[in-house]
């Protein structure tokens, strides 16, 4: 077959139209061999635990539907779900809006001043992340005991006589108190690094213009900065969130069970009382609540640019 015949020709196009062919074909097929992995990831450490945790909680050994689990959490003199329930949700409303606006400010710091040693303060500043919630509930508690850094020192400045007490059931509200200072000290940072990221993502080519046209510097952060970074809000106040709501080393180390949260009372139910049951319950509970603020969280900062995009 001569180069540049009809026959060379059509056998071309048949070739080219097979590749074609194939192309969308592997198109058509790519975005789930891409999400595969990722599937297969949720199912296995997300979906069986899952079922399992509603088999347990639902159901009795022989397979039939009980509510069981749910009067004993609800009316056992052994249960404290109630206050569980309310410490759990004080501490995360306590917790999470103190660390946005400290992250926030502290972003806002780092992004506008450039100085001599920034980078390095700016590790310091994250260093906490690194540690665990059962070390840094070690380490505020040997520093808030009676005999601790922080009492020490404030009875050399003379601004006490005597020592603070922070630690047992008659102090319980002290006890709330350091558990809060041990996770805001702990986990600003996580909130810190994702708003500081999204700000630097913000161009200043849209600053610039809108100070040339005059806009105050309310109006900058009001009309630029904050809706270009409600993803990066979004995505720092679900993340925190999720970890307030599964709060339990820290507390444990502080308090024990004088300050009750979900967490610890479903490990309390596994481990102590056996009541696989009633842990599995606990854990759905706390599954739902985060599905819930979750859900709430997507919905208010939903960045608008976003919906413009949609709508059009």
């Amino acid at each position: 077959m001569e180069p540049g015949s009809r026959a060379s020709h059509i056998f071309y196009n048949r070739d080219e139209q097979a590749g074609a062919s194939l192309l969308r074909r592997i198109d058509r097929v790519m975005p789930y061999l891409l999400v595969a992995p990722a599937l297969v990831y949720m199912l296995f450490f997300v979906g069986y635990p899952l079922v399992q945790g509603i088999r347990l909680a639902f159901f009795d050994e022989k397979g039939h539907f009980t509510t069981a689990n749910i009067d004993y959490l609800l009316h056992s003199p052994l249960s404290r779900f109630r206050d569980a329930l309310v410490y759990t949700l004080v501490i995360t409303g306590i917790v999470v809006p103190t660390e946005f606006v400290i992250a926030l400010l502290m972003a806002f710091f780092f992004t506008s001043f450039r100085f001599r040693g920034r980078s390095a303060a700016i590790y310091v500043a994250v260093l906490p992340l690194t540690i665990s919630d059962v070390a840094a509930g070690l380490i505020w508690y040997s520093m808030l005991t009676g005999n601790g850094f922080l009492n020490k020192l404030l009875v050399n400045l003379g601004l006490i006589s005597h020592p603070v007490q922070f630690f047992g059931w008659a102090h319980r509200d002290m006890e709330l108190l350091a558990i809060v200072i041990t996770e805001i000290w702990r986990s600003t940072a996580i909130v810190f690094i994702i708003l500081f990221a999204g700000l630097q993502m913000i161009s200043s080519e849209y600053l610039e213009a809108a100070e040339v046209f005059g806009a105050s510097t309310f109006q900058r952060l009001r009309y630029i900065v904050f809706p270009l970074l409600l993803p990066s809000i979004q995505a720092a106040l679900l993340i925190r969130t999720l970890f307030a709501l599964q709060i339990f080393g820290d507390v444990w180390i502080l308090a024990g069970r004088d300050i009750p949260v979900l967490a610890g009372e479903a490990y309390y139910e596994q481990v102590e009382l056996h009541h696989a049951g009633v842990a599995a319950l606990y854990a759905l509970i706390i599954a739902a609540i985060s599905i819930g603020l979750g859900a709430l969280y997507i919905k208010v900062f939903r960045a608008k640019y976003l919906e413009a995009g949609a709508a059009s």
